[in-house]
């Protein structure tokens, strides 16, 4: 009832435009949200930047930015930079692929459709990134690696791709397969997750969810609706990544100046936090020195080798976009924050855990520079659903035990909240120094790799006085499917008229197959008909697929 009540709020968020051309937006948030505790929202993760260099007023900005230390991320006098992540090479350095154009340059922001990818190097993840060399032009990179093992950096209509961080690089576009879906919102400001099987997830500006086999071979659109919160409003700047346990995904209200934050099993289907993901306001120095920057966009995050997320990077702006002139003293820059990294965690019970669940056993690995035994406050401790312990509510730890360097705590079952809705269980608390301390640890009984069968539109045609259906599904789970029904209905006010059935064969992970149905309706030529496909995959929801359908002759 909670959840519901939280995206009810959602749906009802209501805004009022201060000024448009300020490019904000005042969003009610839910009354709910104001009951989160500490770790509830993803923004709580961000921690204040080191201090690095000199601190200065003695550079470009206006007053709400100066002074600062300019030497985090990237920044100087002759360029204006935006967008972009940073990998760890082999070198032991970190590469960072950001798009700039000249700060002199006349229409000042509204440069950028020129701009050009440069590739910048650091000793460390915080910078400062020295520009090494340009990739050519190009705007919103971001850069992944293949299973292969080279490289591939995005932007706008295309990408680089090369073997080496250090390039040379060659230029190539993308191919997408839209498959009689509709493309939310243009195919820009797209972000990449590598799958556990080496093929990548794709989410378009829009909301869209697209499959490719290796990261550059053809991108299948299988959603054809936005994964995003119900909200009014302009997204822009998804950033997705994948950890150990699930799939991530953050992405930005343009005008409301907020975020939120998604998680998912399968890519696909997605649960949304509730809270801001991040706000205006983060840039906050060790030293307590704060900066403020008017907007942060194209987050991108640094991951570990458990792709858990270790930093946030930034393009942020001291002005107004359109306030930014030629030759002026407003800029942008990279800049670097980072986050609190979520504990590594097992839950040791096999059993489904249910609402009448005693004791839940849950294990916390040590790491370097965290021991569980001393570095935790258990009794501050809470686990369960996220919808639970997200408000300070869940199962409370009874006991603790050793497991060589890690710690096993047991919960009092209570309370814990976990349902069939839930696909990973949140631990929540603090550290014994008072600081945030989370994790997510999967449920065996839940598989997170399941076949996800995907269908076009059917193509109807007439063999002499019959007519046939031909429905192409395809395949983009990770691991084989079983024979599954396929219907296909005629959309009515009231009610579906079922029209033709079939079986959609076993396929393997990206296989295919047209399945051909013979049609219980006689098609008029000329006419366009509004059909529903359904497949019941064994043991998963029901995949639909809706849209217009005409006799092709």
């Amino acid at each position: 009832m909670r959840r519901r009540v939280v995206i009810c709020a959602l749906l009802v968020s209501c805004f009022s435009v201060l000024d448009a051309s300020a490019q904000i937006t005042e969003r009610k948030r839910p009354a709910e949200w104001d009951n989160l505790v500490l770790g509830g929202r993803f923004m709580d993760r961000f921690l204040p930047m080191p201090v690095q260099g000199p601190l200065t007023s003695e550079t470009w900005g206006a007053d709400n930015v100066k002074p600062r230390y300019i030497e985090n991320g990237l920044e100087d006098n002759e360029w204006s930079y935006w967008g972009g992540n940073a990998l760890l090479g082999d070198d032991g350095k970190y590469h960072l692929y950001v798009c700039r154009w000249r700060e002199d340059a006349e229409r000042g922001h509204m440069e950028w459709p020129r701009s050009s990818v440069v590739h910048a190097v650091a000793d460390n993840s915080f910078g400062p990134y020295q520009v090494r060399d340009t990739l050519g032009p190009g705007h919103n990179p971001e850069v992944f690696q293949l299973q292969d093992g080279r490289y591939v950096v995005y932007l706008i209509n295309g990408y680089y791709i090369a073997d080496s961080l250090n390039g040379p690089w060659t230029r190539s576009k993308f191919e997408f397969n839209k498959r009689d879906r509709r493309i939310i919102e243009g195919l820009s400001n797209l972000s990449f997750a590598q799958r556990e099987d080496g093929s990548y997830l794709m989410v378009c500006r829009g909301g869209g969810i697209w499959f490719s086999k290796t990261g550059i071979s053809p991108y299948n659109q299988v959603t054809d609706r936005r994964v995003y919160p119900p909200v009014e409003g302009r997204f822009e700047d998804p950033v997705v990544w994948r950890t150990n346990v699930q799939y991530h995904l953050i992405v930005n209200d343009w005008l409301g100046r907020i975020a939120f934050y998604l998680r998912s099993k399968d890519g696909i289907h997605w649960k949304v936090d509730p809270g801001e993901a991040y706000l205006p306001g983060l840039a906050v120095y060790e030293d307590g020195t704060k900066v403020d920057w008017f907007k942060y966009e194209r987050i991108k995050v640094l991951r570990d080798e458990y792709g858990r997320a270790t930093q946030a990077h930034f393009a942020v702006i001291d002005v107004l976009k359109h306030s930014d002139k030629g030759s002026d003293e407003h800029s942008s820059k990279h800049i670097c924050i980072p986050l609190t990294v979520g504990r590594l965690l097992t839950l040791l019970d096999k059993q489904k855990i249910t609402a009448d669940t005693k004791t839940i056993r849950v294990k916390v690995a040590a790491e370097k520079g965290f021991d569980p035994h001393t570095d935790m406050d258990i009794d501050s401790l809470r686990f369960g659903a996220s919808e639970e312990v997200n408000f300070g509510r869940g199962c409370k730890a009874i006991k603790t035990e050793r497991s060589g360097k890690d710690l096993i705590v047991t919960f009092d079952g209570s309370g814990n909240g976990i349902t069939n809705g839930n696909f990973a269980a949140k631990l929540l608390g603090k550290t014994s120094e008072g600081k945030l301390l989370f994790g997510y640890a999967r449920l065996p009984w839940v598989d997170y790799l399941e076949p996800a069968l995907s269908a076009r539109m059917p193509r109807v045609t007439k063999d002499g006085a019959a007519f046939k259906m031909a429905v192409e599904v395809q395949n983009f789970g990770q691991v084989a499917s079983k024979p599954a029904p396929i219907r296909v209905a005629i959309c009515g006010d009231d009610q579906d008229t079922l029209v033709a059935s079939g079986t959609v064969p076993a396929l393997n992970s990206f296989e295919k197959a047209t399945v051909t149905m013979s049609c219980r309706e006689r098609f008029q030529a000329g006419q366009s008909y509004d059909l529903k496909v359904i497949l019941m995959p064994d043991g998963q929801d029901p995949v639909t697929l809706q849209g217009k359908a005409a006799l092709v002759k």
